[in-house]
């Protein structure tokens, strides 16, 4: 098939799903009301709490989400070929992110702005909160310690993405301070993206490359300097930083997109990967369960209920706004996975199908390096642009996005350190400053302590991240659902994307957990039961919840009758 069908079919199904379907959940099952007092409005603080305009808002969620996964994902579950991985990509964005991410808002936002593990205590009950907590500190912890291995050895594989990444923060706090200010936000858009792309063209031109230092390789001094980075960006008031560089970088994106998609029709490339793939090793994992916790973010995911309920429902200036941010944030994220999905299976990246094989022979091989590789090349033959430049733009974009993720990721986890201290009773963990030193110091120790000098340790439980946070998905759509049946109103549209995602995540969790046990990584076999069987748990007391209140509604109903 020729890839503009490809993106045609794509864009038309996400098209229906914003126009149409994000309209009626809006409506009819969350009651979206402009006239709610939201929680950025209640608790204004100036820092955490901070009434925000929804396009700025948009750019902070979409970015802190998107990350590097809807790139690495879907560049890695090609592997099974492009059909199923553009199936569960359009249909997750329409009917499971979409659904996800607008839930967990207006849950979190119903509820005072609570994250969603300390909002479960209050739909499900004390025991849920106290597990769902671990499994989402857990996640975190995940995220932020290899999130900033992307980006070290991003830096470092591509000298020329250093100056406009860091070039970014310093355009990011000058649009915050005007922005508060009242500066025209559109102008400021279109400046802050031509200095961004100035910066990149620059960056192309003069590559920086940080020597080892204190007997610590580039790698290593970079992710201790992104961690003190994080730690900082993670204790300023939201406007001063936070939502003007998500709103920067969604702003690039966008660019990067029209890019993207302007080159495939400009370019028109044909697919060089099948449509199924036929010639999987005999090693290869299977297609079900995996593929659907190998593509997470763009499809559904987890981290998305932990930012939408730990930071974007602090900023919502009306409630009807969840809808735009959440919703058209899952959408922008679907069609970045789109477009990845063709960038790494047609011609741009393999010339041939014999070549595509070569790249994809072992599930694994290919990544953000394939997307990089593949959309500068896209770029460069519908655009004209130079290739170097193009490469240096793509990377710069995937360190962004991953940057912005690692400084929302430090934030939540000392929101949840936070509410530990408050839950507990332990006033020290309750101090912004104290929080953000031990989020920081757990996501160092596991980077120093299980990874050594290279401060790679991050990645020895990333192989849990799939499916941990597809559980994470599937335990959020659980505790919508619940507040809707105690509401009386309709469940299905998120009960059904609950089970489905909690039954193939689950089967994944399994899988993995064979495969620990094989391999005798039995650090990672422990962990994943834990997961395993906490979300086991909530699901039960859930369960139980539900049972109690149909009954009582059911018996309320027979003294009525």
């Amino acid at each position: 098939m020729h890839s503009v069908m490809i993106v045609l079919l794509g864009i038309l199904g996400m098209a229906f799903g914003w126009f149409v379907y994000s309209k009626f959940i809006a409506r009819r099952i969350f009651q979206l009301d402009e006239n709610f007092v939201t929680p950025a409005h209640e608790f204004n603080d100036g820092v955490d709490f901070v009434p925000t305009n929804r396009y700025v808002l948009w750019g902070h969620h979409f970015t802190s989400v998107a990350g590097a996964a809807p790139i690495v994902g879907p560049a890695i579950a090609v592997y099974w070929g492009w059909v199923p991985a553009v199936l569960w990509v359009v249909f997750g964005t329409v009917f499971f992110a979409g659904v996800h991410d607008c839930g967990a808002l207006w849950a979190s936002n119903r509820n005072k702005g609570k994250s969603i593990g300390a909002l479960s205590e209050f739909v499900i009950g004390k025991r849920t909160r106290a597990l769902f907590m671990v499994v989402i500190f857990l996640l975190l912890l995940m995220v932020n310690s290899v999130f900033g291995v992307v980006i070290a050895n991003a830096f470092v594989g591509t000298p020329g993405a250093v100056f406009p990444a860091w070039a970014a923060i310093v355009v990011a706090l000058i649009i915050g301070q005007l922005v508060h200010r009242n500066v025209n936000l559109a102008a400021l858009s279109v400046v802050g993206v031509i200095v961004l792309y100035l910066s990149v063209y620059a960056g192309s031109q003069m590559p920086l490359e940080l020597p080892e230092m204190f007997s610590l390789t580039p790698q290593a001094n970079w992710i201790v300097i992104l961690f003190l980075y994080a730690a900082i960006a993670s204790m300023l008031p939201v406007w001063v930083l936070l939502q003007p560089r998500d709103f920067i970088n969604g702003m690039q994106l966008l660019v990067g997109l029209v890019l993207l998609y302007g080159a495939v029709f400009i370019f028109l490339p044909d697919i060089s990967a099948p449509a199924f793939n036929d010639q999987i090793n005999e090693s290869g994992p299977s297609i079900i369960p995996l593929l659907f916790v190998t593509i997470a973010c763009g499809a559904v995911s987890g981290f998305h209920g932990i930012v939408a309920s730990g930071t974007s429902s602090k900023q919502l200036d009306k409630e009807t706004d969840a809808r735009f941010v959440g919703y058209l944030g899952a959408v922008g994220e679907g069609s970045l996975a789109l477009i990845t999905i063709v960038t790494v299976s047609g011609v741009a990246l393999a010339a041939s199908p014999e070549a595509w094989h070569e790249i994809y022979n072992e599930f694994g091989t290919a990544g953000a390096g394939s997307f990089i590789t593949g959309g500068a090349n896209l770029i460069s033959s519908g655009w004209g642009i130079s290739a170097g430049v193009a490469q240096t733009l793509l990377a710069t974009m995937v360190v962004l996005f991953a940057g912005t993720t690692m400084d929302s990721g430090v934030r939540l986890q000392r929101y949840i350190i936070q509410e530990w201290g408050e839950i507990y009773n332990i006033p020290v963990l309750s101090k912004g400053v104290i929080a953000t030193i031990v989020a920081v110091g757990a996501c160092l120790l596991l980077a120093f302590g299980a990874g050594g000098a290279s401060g790679t340790g991050g990645l020895v439980i990333w192989p849990l991240f799939g499916s941990t946070n597809q559980i994470l998905a599937g335990l959020t759509l659980l505790v919508i659902s619940v507040m809707l049946i105690k509401l009386g109103r309709p469940s299905y549209y998120t009960m059904l994307p609950m089970l489905f995602v909690l039954t193939m995540s689950f089967l994944a969790g399994c899988v993995t957990l064979v495969q620990f046990f094989s391999d005798g990584n039995y650090l990672l076999v422990v962990l994943d039961v834990i997961v395993l069987i906490t979300s086991l748990l909530v699901m039960l007391e859930a369960g139980s919840v539900i049972a109690r209140h149909r009954k009582n509604a059911l018996g309320s109903a027979t003294e009525a009758g």
